[in-house]
Parts: structure tokens; sequence; C-alpha cells
């Protein structure tokens, strides 16, 4: 007989359990890069419709001192074509684009409370299906505003606020997912590599936007939202909440111990979601009934107080909105600042700006280990926070003297900025949302995922419309800002750290047992 090809060996060598649990780590991978490849665009975009402006004025200017009379055929052409993008061609640009920030990221904060605690109550893949799906609409109907020449802000504004509440049911319901399939073991470390989608979805995001934005930079946003919305689909086919009872199996192969055998009828112990998951090499019926008696009732919902009562949960919520704020200043205002410091266009500072996330990928992989490996989660985001503050300096200082020092510090930044973000949002979360304090009521993790991300999500509204406002009188006064915001983030973790250097040995999770 021929020998079994090692491959085959390799692949015949998991169990049905372990192919669902990669399932869904890889789908629920996929899903949230989408998400953060949809917000990617309008930090590409920013730069591309100033610019145009600035060069449109700047044109006319010398086609008319250069010409001794006035040509108002060759200024109004180019005013027509490059700088009719209204109402962005004001000198005020920086205030509207910051507002335009703010209503995405104000409507997301908000969401997100509220996302949580209905997300709890409603099947987590007709949840997060039907807002991939509504995402992928308001983000084509945002790029649409170029196709179809809309110059109004508040419909951009009002776009923005939809957009940021449908986005809403995304985080709570990956990170819940991701929870019920794997335990505390090296959490640190699989939420570290899972958490890269953000920092994948953010290169991708700008790839994708910076190949039209000098062109048609409504594609920019349309081909993210179609994504989305195809991701939106592909998580309704395949998704997967949480395991299958362990107690339905066992009934069930005790069953099929004293069965006949037929064609047609499934087993009648067997829900149709548990069916799909459990073992169907032949269907069949038992000879016996089997009556199934639940010794306690179904763990409720968790309430909103009763979430901000587990230990641990308001300093690290508090926490992030200061590290999510540094974080998402970066995300949607780095390109924009790099075309200023480093004097590029849009589409080459957008692909520079991916190195942070490239760094951020690294940083969150980093703390997720080494929190691990040291049993300190409050300890390894109080070490990196405290690192990144000079390094921000740093950046605000060595930008200025060219491209190689540039990415030098984007790379370290990124890991030392998006390190505590990314540890907290995942692994500290999923650890606070199985807390001892809540007796195995797995039903908390998405409330308790949504209050920390969504206090962070207040940072990430007040960073950029800060950014836009200070930038005003200078790019210095954005990154003193970013430097405050990180020692405050740390600041709210000392209690926590010193309960976990206090402690008499080190395991993980520590400071949130």
């Amino acid at each position: 007989m021929a020998p079994v090809p090692p491959g085959i060996r390799l692949l015949v060598s998991f169990n049905r359990d372990q192919w669902y649990r990669a399932l869904t780590f890889a789908l629920t991978f996929l899903l949230y890069t989408s998400f953060h490849l949809s917000r990617k665009p309008i930090s590409i975009v920013k730069s591309e419709l100033h610019r145009n402006c600035s060069s449109a004025t700047e044109l006319a200017t010398v086609a008319s001192s250069g010409s001794g009379h006035q040509e108002p055929s060759v200024s109004s052409l180019h005013t027509d074509v490059d700088c009719s993008w209204k109402p962005f061609d004001k000198s005020n640009y920086k205030q509207l684009l910051g507002a335009m920030d703010y209503s995405f990221l104000c409507a997301y904060a908000v969401g997100m409370y509220l996302s949580g605690i209905i997300g709890e109550r409603l099947p987590i893949r007709l949840y997060l299906t039907v807002g991939m799906l509504t995402s992928g609409l308001f983000t084509c109907l945002f790029g649409l505003g170029y196709v179809y020449n809309i110059h109004n802000l508040t419909f951009y504004i009002v776009v923005q606020v939809a957009n940021g509440l449908v986005q809403t049911t995304g985080w709570p319901s990956v990170v819940t997912c991701i929870g019920n399939w794997f335990g505390k073991g090296r959490r640190g470390l699989i939420m570290g590599l899972w958490n890269s989608h953000t920092s994948v979805g953010n290169i991708l995001g700008s790839l994708i936007a910076g190949y039209w934005v000098s062109s048609n930079w409504g594609m920019s946003f349309i081909v993210p939202g179609l994504i989305i919305a195809a991701m939106g689909v592909v998580c309704f086919l395949f998704l997967i909440e949480r395991k299958f009872s362990p107690l339905i199996g066992r009934l069930s192969e005790h069953a099929c111990r004293n069965r006949v055998f037929t064609s047609r009828c499934p087993c009648a112990l067997q829900s149709y979601d548990t069916e799909l998951l459990l073992p169907r090499d032949s269907m069949c019926v038992p000879l016996q009934p089997v009556v199934v008696v639940k010794s306690k009732s179904e763990p409720s919902a968790i309430s909103f107080m009763g979430a901000l009562r587990i230990p641990g949960v308001i300093e690290f919520s508090l926490s992030l909105l200061f590290a999510k704020l540094v974080s998402y200043t970066f995300l949607f205002w780095l390109p924009l600042y790099i075309t200023k410091a480093a004097h590029l266009d849009a589409k080459r500072a957008g692909d520079l700006s991916t190195l942070f996330d490239v760094g951020g990928i690294v940083g969150g992989v980093l703390a997720g280990v080494t929190s691990d490996k040291l049993g300190k989660r409050a300890s390894t985001c109080a070490v990196m926070l405290l690192l990144a503050a000079p390094m921000l300096y740093g950046f605000s200082m060595i930008s200025e003297f060219g491209l190689g020092p540039t990415i030098g510090m984007l790379l370290v930044c990124g890991g030392l900025v998006n390190g505590p973000y990314a540890l907290i949002t995942t692994a500290v979360s999923a650890d606070l949302g199985t807390h001892k304090s809540l007796k195995g009521n797995a039903r908390a993790l998405s409330t308790v995922t949504a209050i920390i991300d969504g206090t962070g999500s207040v940072g990430a509204a007040v960073g950029p419309l800060l950014a836009g406002l200070l930038s005003a009188g200078g790019w210095h006064r954005v990154f003193y800002m970013l430097m405050t915001a990180d020692f405050l983030a740390l600041l709210l973790l000392l209690r926590l750290v010193m309960k976990e250097l206090t402690s008499s040995k080190s395991r993980p999770i520590s400071a949130v047992e």
C-alpha cells in the first residue's frame, strides 16, 4: 500500500474542535481586518483634498503674475478642476476634517456602550452580518459623494455618524467569538497575533485608498465598502459563535450506540446549529427517548453596572481612553503630517504611514508574549507607555531630517503606541470578561469588551479633533498633547501595577483576578 502523504497526515492529525477553532481565528481576523480597512481611506484622502486646493491657488497666481494681464479662462479652469471640492478648500480645512473625524468617532464611542449590551442578547453571527453590510453601504455612500459631485458638509457628517454607529457591531462580536473558543492559556500571545488584524487592515486600507486617491478618491471608499460588505456575507455563511455543548455531545455519542440507522431522520437531541458541529457519518434515530434536564437556568446577561464592578474594568477602560487617543490621532492624521513634514505627495505619504502599522503588529505580539511570560498585563502596558512618550518627542524632531530616520521612528513609535492599546482591547478584555467573580457566566464578555473599547473610543474621538485644532498653531502642539495622553494612561494603571509587583506569586492576569 502506498504511504500516506505527510501533508494529509498533518491534516488528519487535528480533530474537529481544532479545525473549528482555527476557522474562527482566521475568519474573525479577516472580518475585523475589513472593518479597519474601511476606516482608513479618510486619512489618505484628507491630504489630497487640501493639496489640490493649494496647488490650484499657487498655479493660478503664477499664471496671472507671469502674464502681464488677466487670463480668466486659465485661472477659472484650474479652479474648477483642481480646487472645486468644497467645503474643504478654505483656510479652516483642518477644523472641518477634524469635525468629520469627530462625528464618526463620537458616534462610535456612544454606540459601543449599547452595542455590547445588544450583542449579548442577539445571535452574534446575524448581528455582525447586518453591521458589516450596512457599514459597507455607508462607506460606499461617502465615495459616491465624489461620483455625484456632492459638496455639502452635512452629507458627509451624516454618513460618518451612521457608519460610526453600525461599525460598533464589530469589536464586541469578534472578541466574544474568539474568547468563546480560546481559553486563558497563552491568551496574550494568541490575542497579540490575532489583534494584528488592526494593523493589517490599516495597511491594506492605505494601499487601496492610495491607489485611487490622486485620480478618483471616490473609489478609495467604494472599494473598501464593497470588501466589508462581501465579508459580511462570508460571516453569515461560516461564523461559528461558540463551541457546542459537551453535554449534548456526550449524550449523542451514548445514543448512537443504540440506534437503528436510517437515511433521513436526524437525532432529536440536536438543535440545527449543534447538528452541524457533531459527527455526521450517518443519520439515525434513537431507539429510546432521552430526556435532558437542565441542572440550573441559563445565566442571564450581565448589567452595565455589574460589568463596571468587575475589578480592573474602570482602570483599564480609562487608561485605554488615553492610549486610544494617541493611536487614533496617528490613524487619522499621520499621512497629512507626513505630507507637510517630509514634503511627499498623498500616495507616498499614505504608503509611508503603513510602517507605523507594521510596528504596531510587532508591538502587539511583543506585549502579548511578555504579559504571558511575566503574568503581568498592567505592568507590560505601563512600561510600553513610559517608553512611548519620549519616542513621540523624538519622532517630532527627527521626521524633518529625511526619510531614513522617519522610517525608523515610525516603526518604533508604532510598536510602543499600539502595544498597550492592542493588549488592553484583546487579552485584558477577555480576561476581565471571564473574571472569577462572574462564576462562569460567559455572557458578560461582550458587555465588558464594549465598556472598555467604548471608553477608549471616547479618546479616539477627542484625539483627532484636538489634533485638527492644535495643528493650526504648529504640529509640535499635537505631539505635546500625545505625550501628555501617554503619561495619563500610565498614571491610571499605577494601582494595578503596584498590585502586580507586590503579588506573592507571578501568574497571568494577576492584576485582574
